[in-house]
């Protein structure tokens, strides 16, 4: 029996997303379960999550209980921390069934090693995010933000997002873009034993063969391209897009 694919994507943003793309991504969800080997969620998978001790974040229900039912038909289902949902903890893992990852990590799939992490705060530059980055997922911040009365929280951390604004890139996604395909490339220079660096955040869709039979993938999104990867082993990545009607298609860009 031929070794199943490993299905990636990125920057979902469940929560701010349309109703429509968010439908397009439970049946993507859908199909991935059904072929899947492991399936690699490279950060912000949901726009807001914050994971206090006994309170769930709403409206979340639908996309929760598909990743359960995934992962409950034998799917290693991986999920690495973005920018706006690096606060998971254990009702992601233990009650979804996730295995998450809050910094970058080198994974062993599709006989490729791949070093994935989401791509917030790498390379040079962007040191006034790189401060409140290391503030707001300090220990102490997140003792304090915890007791804030979570429908505050949920609102702070909404007016705080711009991912209802974001549509085609624009030019400082594109040079964010330009900097993290950097990055990548010094990443596989740097370490030879890495086949393929996959990052997201960006909302830029890319793969590129920087070296014969390595590459650099940024899976996209969802709030605008519908974008997604397949690793096969043996084979290159590939880059596609997901239809409403549920087809998937060779990317191009729009």
């Amino acid at each position: 029996m031929a070794p199943r694919p490993v299905y990636l994507t990125s920057d979902v943003h469940l929560g701010a997303i349309s109703e429509e793309n968010d439908s397009a991504f439970l049946s993507w969800l859908e199909e991935a379960g059904a072929r899947a080997e492991t399936i690699l969620l490279n950060g912000d998978l949901f726009d807001y999550w914050f994971e206090y001790g006994s309170v769930i974040p709403q409206g979340y229900t639908r996309a929760l209980g598909a990743l359960a039912a995934v992962v409950d038909g034998g799917v290693d289902v991986h999920l690495i921390g973005g920018n706006h949902d690096w606060w998971g903890g254990r009702y992601l893992e233990e009650e979804v069934g996730l295995r998450l990852h809050h910094d970058p990590v080198d994974l062993q799939l599709a006989g490729r090693t791949i070093h994935a992490a989401h791509g917030d705060g790498l390379g040079p530059g962007d040191l006034g995010y790189k401060a409140l980055r290391a503030v707001i997922r300090s220990r102490p911040f997140r003792w304090c933000y915890r007791w804030l009365h979570p429908d505050l929280g949920g609102f702070v951390a909404r007016q705080a997002s711009s991912t209802h604004l974001r549509g085609a890139p624009t030019a400082r996604s594109l040079a964010l873009a330009s900097r993290l395909e950097e990055w990548a490339r010094g990443m596989l220079n740097a370490r030879q034993e890495v086949d393929l660096v996959v990052l997201g955040h960006t909302h830029v869709p890319a793969l590129i063969e920087c070296a014969p039979n390595r590459f650099y993938l940024n899976c996209g999104d969802w709030v605008y391209h519908r974008t997604f990867a397949i690793l096969e082993e043996g084979a290159p990545p590939s880059l596609l897009s997901w239809s409403h009607d549920g087809v998937a298609t060779p990317f191009t860009a729009r």
